[in-house]
């Protein structure tokens, strides 16, 4: 029996044995590993195959279990799963089904589905439809299944303000846009009729008036803030002998003067020449300095336009209220009046005052109830908002990130979800010719060449 176990044969099967249940220990431990904690890089210069800040945000603080379903063809399952499983990553709370129209009929009717491929996003007792499978209609459906209080953004109409049902570049239908993908409710409200706020607004959006408030419609905003309600300022400087003349409201200035919020009569001119690169006029000073505050902190690397701006000075605590500028204009830029401006902009160094100035701020304001403090944000040009002007670099994200700080959803306030970056090469015709020969000849020659050289040194 000791000659056995001494046997070269034994010990080998013995070793080889042991060597192989390692092996497999660790096969197992790694796919184990695999399945619970799936860690990708996404090597990308824009992390296009990375989620945002924002839906992090959202997934990782998560409260309650979320059910995605995606409805589909078997063979449309893998492309959905590259989005699909980033969700299901970030928490434990998070779980995808997939399901085969064709194979489980049942289950897709009961469930409403007419046409795939479609994403279903379920919390509870709600249920909502990506209206496409993109990571910004996923979060905003994780979004509308996770709030449960009905949250509404109103507009203020009536005297000249932009109006969010207006889909023409002076129009905010994009504003609108999104609100919405914020799970906001937004339609417009007109304090002309009866000068009261009504009280399912969690925002009121005062969108670029062109005419001026009267005494009892500013009143009414007062003592809406003051009361812990929460409003958004888009302000424009007094112009004269346009289209549509921009009045200076001085009832509604007052108000905004009691928080600590002052202007001057003058419109911010940017004489840095950045703006040309997108074919823009010192009328459109860019916005690349910002402050820490949660509505622009993670906006640094991003710029903003501000077409005809008007300064903006923060005077800090004032009374009941607080207030901190959020950005400013840069340092080539001139503040020159904007009473009968017309024509061809000259700027006077000698009198014109020179920047940077703040176009942007926040405040807040102590009603002495606890956890009902009201909070305004104030900028000095309506039409970085506009239609226009809203999908010119951080103005969407400056936007939404604005309306959430107001409506105390801090949590959703981020940069969106990324558009692919293109990426294409430029290649030139002879470029081309010089890869075609690379490639399909010059390459599979000195294969060739490779080959015959060694049989020829073997042989």
């Amino acid at each position: 029996m000791n000659d056995f176990f001494k046997a070269r044969q034994t010990q080998f099967a013995a070793y080889a044995t042991v060597y192989i249940g390692v092996i497999l220990a660790v096969l197992v431990l790694i796919n184990f590993l695999a399945n619970r904690y799936n860690i990708t890089f996404d090597s990308t210069t824009n992390k296009r195959y990375s989620l945002s800040e924002q839906t992090e945000k959202i997934v990782k603080n998560l409260k309650k279990d979320v059910t995605i379903t995606y409805f589909d063809r078997s063979r449309g399952f893998q492309g959905a799963r590259d989005l699909l499983s980033r969700y299901e990553n970030l928490s434990t709370k998070v779980k995808v089904n997939y399901v085969d129209h064709e194979k489980d009929p049942i289950k897709a009717r009961s469930a409403g589905i007419r046409t795939v491929p479609t994403t279903l996003v379920e919390a509870g007792l709600k249920r909502d439809e990506a209206k496409s499978l993109t990571e910004e209609e996923l979060t905003g459906a994780f979004i509308r299944v996770i709030k449960d209080a009905e949250r509404n953004v109103c507009f203020v109409t009536g005297l000249g303000e932009h109006s969010p049902d207006e889909a023409n570049g002076s129009g905010m239908s994009a504003a609108k846009e999104v609100a919405e993908k914020s799970n906001y409710k937004v339609r417009a409200i007109s304090l002309l009729e009866k000068p009261e706020i009504p009280k399912d607004c969690s925002v009121v959006v005062v969108g670029g008036p062109r005419k001026d408030y009267p005494e009892t419609l500013a009143s009414t905003l007062k003592i809406y803030v003051e009361t812990g309600g929460r409003a958004l300022f888009l302000t424009d400087p007094p112009l004269q002998g346009l289209r549509d003349d921009i009045s200076p409201n001085p009832e509604l200035w007052k108000v905004l003067n009691t928080w600590g919020v002052k202007s001057s009569d003058d419109v911010v001119l940017d004489t840095s020449g950045a703006g040309r690169m997108f074919r823009m006029g010192p009328e459109i000073p860019l916005v690349t300095s910002y402050e820490a505050h949660p509505i622009v902190r993670d906006l640094k690397e991003t710029a903003c336009a501000m077409p005809l701006s008007r300064p903006l000075e923060a005077s800090g605590t004032v009374g009941k209220a607080s207030t901190e500028k959020l950005f400013s204009s840069m340092a080539n830029s001139y503040a020159k009046s904007a009473m009968g401006l017309k024509g061809e902009i000259a700027i006077d160094p000698a009198k014109d005052k020179k920047g940077p100035f703040v176009l942007g701020v926040a405040g807040t304001f102590n009603t002495g109830q606890p956890n009902n403090n009201g909070r305004f944000v104030v900028i000095g040009s309506s039409s970085f908002a506009m239609n226009a002007y809203m999908n010119f670099g951080g103005n969407r994200d400056l936007f939404g990130n604005a309306v959430n700080w107001l409506a105390a959803d801090e949590d959703l306030i981020s940069i969106r979800p990324k558009d692919p970056e293109d990426r294409r090469i430029q290649v030139t015709n002879r470029q081309m010719r010089v890869l075609l020969w690379s490639a399909m000849i010059l390459l599979p020659l000195a294969v060739i060449a490779a080959g015959i050289s060694v049989w020829w040194r073997r042989r």
